[in-house]
């Protein structure tokens, strides 16, 4: 199903980890430590002078086939799974809870939960619970009541033409700043609607096909539903043309551009800006940036050349793709139809009681996790993962200190950079309070509306004042994390802190290679193609020589050609820009973890274990971490959408850039792996 965004940030997500408080990693010191790789896991058939992840990851893949719910199945997935477990244990523990406190964090919890589970309920109210707001949008009069309308619509969750957030003013990092963000396309995706592939025509057909189907289960007649059908194709098509690529979206410089109101107007006129920040229950702003200018230049043309029938029926299919999933079962159903079948190959949805918990999850977020937390996170764990996480800045440290291509003073910034990270593990100081949320039991889907306007509030509610760099932007049993920019702040949420990314029976060879290397990964998006642009105090700065730029640039384009290179699907290849600086946190944390791995068993080596030398069990340790199993269609559609490489190729296409994965594994001239010295990717 799509992910429903309520706030844009510029964020690098990947993975978080947990190691003990030294190098030396052990629970129980006189407790013999295992290899950590688990036999069954490993393909030994296959040569890992061939297809190192067919040889690490067999094993998994074929114990762990895809059903029907799932287009890509992995390592991560299984994780969350039984993350999800625990939290449908807790949640329908109290949802079965007599004689609740009205008001409380546990009546909330326990009226979402059920909602969401009364499938009676919901197929009986059909699509009432938004026949209301369909009334509403067909009832207006001008095209210039547009402006107040639309952020009525985004108060309740539905993002129209482009979305307002609050964030991080990426100049000022102590100061919070009003921007936009392109939207508006139902497909997610620009190439979409642009690209004449097979593949992209066929889903865009589907697509068509969906949207009038949607209209007739919303009560619609059929000629309604063909008008109402061609007036979103055709508007969205134009949102699609004016938007930035994928590429372009990573390029902070490109998306920052700071203005003022009178500015705005003039960039955008058709829209009564004044009535449009009214509505939103905010002051107008004196400035704000404007994310991609051309787009908003483009949507207010498309007030002016579309009819007022036209932007009506365009609105009406926003309100219907949003609560789609919150709707009866024949709504929900064909929006799995395009989204789950035509878009990425699933055969199934996932079953009711899942989507119920993943609902509580979003909407009550922190007041879950502290709940998880108690019961599943050890405080001990957060104790011993900062020291880790101080340890692995050491060994990047070291590195960014010996680089050759880098001059002292860029070295100089580079090293305060590091000194200054903000790291977040676990669960955050200071929970969230939802009191002010109002759960109630008339309908699933007026519930997620007041939740998007809470969520809508306590954001807006940040103009004027300091950032709270203390803030979480992932709830602690998320199986994520990430590196934030605007903050230099790395998070490593309590929900990933777990087998296979930590095994604390195993030795140092394996958890340096899962998690060591994740903790790496984060660390050296704070020096990607994009981090790299942001300075120590989280400000869009240049602190960067110019020939020291350059250079940078020159080997990052070595990156960008090799995945280039690599055909994922038949006559399919990756894009090596848009997932530049993924793969070159993946080659860094690679780098760095084994560095540190190295210094931690400097004096006491490792012996060889179930036949695997301690170099060779980091590698495996770190492949197995993206074993999965992925549909085709998922690999086109994760092709155009995902920064991050498919699981493959973060195995077999990041391990051939690695010298001591060649002196491990004996890879020579002769491999199908093999990468020249001078052509492997050296920056960090």
């Amino acid at each position: 199903m799509k992910t429903k965004r309520m706030t844009c940030n510029l964020l690098s997500l990947a993975l978080g980890l947990i190691l003990s408080s030294t190098f030396m990693i052990s629970c129980n010191k006189s407790a013999p430590q295992t290899a950590g790789i688990r036999m069954e896991n490993l393909d030994t058939l296959a040569s890992p002078r061939s297809d190192f992840y067919q040889y690490a990851c067999g094993g998994w893949m074929a114990r762990n086939p895809l059903t029907p719910e799932y287009a890509r199945f992995g390592s991560f997935d299984k994780l969350a799974e039984d993350n999800r477990t625990q939290l449908r244990e807790l949640i329908a523990g109290i949802a079965a809870m007599e004689n609740i406190r009205p008001g409380s964090v546990e009546q909330q919890i326990a009226d979402l939960y059920k909602l969401a589970m009364d499938s009676s309920k919901l197929n009986a109210e059909g699509y009432a619970p938004i026949r209301n707001d369909l009334a509403a949008i067909k009832a207006l009069k001008r095209k210039e009541e547009l402006a107040s309308f639309i952020p009525r619509l985004a108060l309740q969750g539905v993002s129209a033409y482009f979305i307002l957030y609050v964030g991080v003013d990426p100049r000022s990092s102590n100061e919070y700043l009003l921007q936009t963000y392109q939207g508006g396309i139902g497909m997610g995706e620009r190439e979409y609607y642009l690209d004449n592939d097979d593949h992209t025509r066929k889903i865009r057909e589907a697509y068509r096909k969906h949207v009038e189907r949607m209209f007739l289960l919303t009560g619609h007649t059929p000629s309604e539903a063909a008008d109402m059908r061609d007036a979103v194709l055709r508007i969205e098509t134009q949102l699609a043309e004016a938007s930035f690529d994928n590429v372009q979206l990573r390029n902070p410089q490109a998306n920052y551009n700071k203005m003022s109101l009178a500015e705005l107007k003039e960039l955008a006129p058709a829209l009564d800006w004044d009535s449009y920040f009214a509505a939103f229950g905010i002051e107008a702003p004196k400035q704000l940036s404007v994310g991609q200018k051309n787009f908003i230049a483009a949507v207010s043309k498309l007030m002016e050349s579309e009819s007022l029938a036209d932007h009506q029926a365009y609105l009406c299919w926003k309100l219907i793709d949003e609560a789609a999933s919150y709707l009866s079962d024949d709504i929900f159903l064909q929006n799995f139809d395009f989204y789950g079948r035509s878009l990425s190959g699933r055969e199934a949805p996932q079953p009711r009681w899942k989507r119920a918990v993943s609902t509580v999850n979003a909407v009550l977020g922190e007041a879950v996790g502290q709940m998880y937390v108690k019961k599943h996170f050890p405080e001990a764990a957060k104790t011993r993962m900062i020291t880790l996480v101080k340890n692995l800045q050491t060994a990047l440290g070291e590195r960014i200190e010996a680089l050759e291509w880098m001059s002292d003073s860029t070295k100089t910034k580079a090293l305060e950079k590091l000194a200054a990270f903000h790291i977040k593990i676990g669960y955050p100081d200071k929970w969230r309070d939802y009191s002010s949320l109002h759960i109630a039991d008339d309908s699933y889907y007026a519930n997620i509306q007041r939740a998007s306007r809470f969520e809508h509030e306590y954001m807006f509610s940040k103009l004027g004042k300091p950032v709270d760099k203390d803030e979480w932007h992932m709830t602690p049993q998320t199986v994520n994390a990430y590196y934030n920019p605007t903050t230099n702040e790395i998070c490593f949420p309590a929900g990933i802190l777990q087998y296979p990314f930590f095994d604390m029976e195993a030795d140092d060879a394996f958890n340096y290679g899962a998690i060591g290397v994740v903790i790496g990964h984060e660390m050296t998006h704070g020096f990607d193609n994009q981090g790299r642009q942001f300075d120590k105090d989280g400000n869009l700065s240049d602190w960067w020589t110019a020939d020291d730029a350059k250079r940078f640039e020159e080997r990052a384009q070595v990156m960008v050609a090799f995945f280039d290179s690599i055909e994922v699907a038949p006559g399919v290849h990756a894009n090596g820009k848009f997932t530049l600086g993924e793969n070159i946190a993946d080659n860094g944390g690679l780098q760095v973890s084994f560095q540190a791995f190295r210094k931690a068993t400097a004096n006491k080596p490792l012996p060889t274990k179930e036949g695997f030398s301690p170099e060779q069990r980091f590698f495996l340790a770190y492949a197995n971490v993206w074993a999965g199993n992925i549909r085709d269609e998922e690999i086109l559609s994760r092709t155009k959408s995902d920064p991050h490489s498919l699981g493959r190729w973060r195995v077999n296409g990041a391990l051939p850039h690695i010298t001591a994965w060649y002196e491990a594994f004996g890879i020579n001239e002769s491999d199908p792996l093999f990468v020249a010295a001078e052509k492997r990717v050296a920056i960090w």
